[in-house]
């Protein structure tokens, strides 16, 4: 299992390059809930109560919903997206001031996975 700290280098390696696809996989284990690219670790919440509140609005903001455990979820996102993601993941959700902040990045999300889905029309 690699660390978060890792799986977070590798994100930062990935989404500074932009890409309009990019195939992810969450994956909702016992120990919490990862998200994958390539089979490689982006980011990893933990089975905390702060950490499943955090996988569960990183699954919005990938536009899926959070697999019950054992199960995970494909989807494609661009770089744009996956950034958002990742930063839902590391918020500490236990501090108030972090809401507003939370719902920008929900936000722009929605609106990067629209305006993506509707330039694939």
């Amino acid at each position: 299992m690699v660390s978060r700290r890792k799986a977070l280098e590798y994100a930062e390696r990935i989404v500074s390059r932009p890409a309009g696809r990019v195939p992810v996989v969450l994956r909702h284990g016992k120990g919490g809930v990862t998200l994958l690219h390539k089979g490689r670790a982006l980011t990893r919440c933990y089975a905390t109560a702060t950490g499943v509140m955090a996988a569960e609005f990183m699954a919005i903001a990938l536009g899926v919903a959070l697999p019950p455990e054992g199960h995970s979820v494909h989807s494609v996102v661009s770089t744009g997206v996956l950034y958002r993601a990742i930063s839902i993941s590391s918020l500490d959700l236990r501090i108030p001031e972090v809401r507003p902040l939370l719902e920008r990045l929900l936000g722009e999300a929605a609106e990067q996975r629209n305006h993506n889905a509707q330039g694939s029309l």
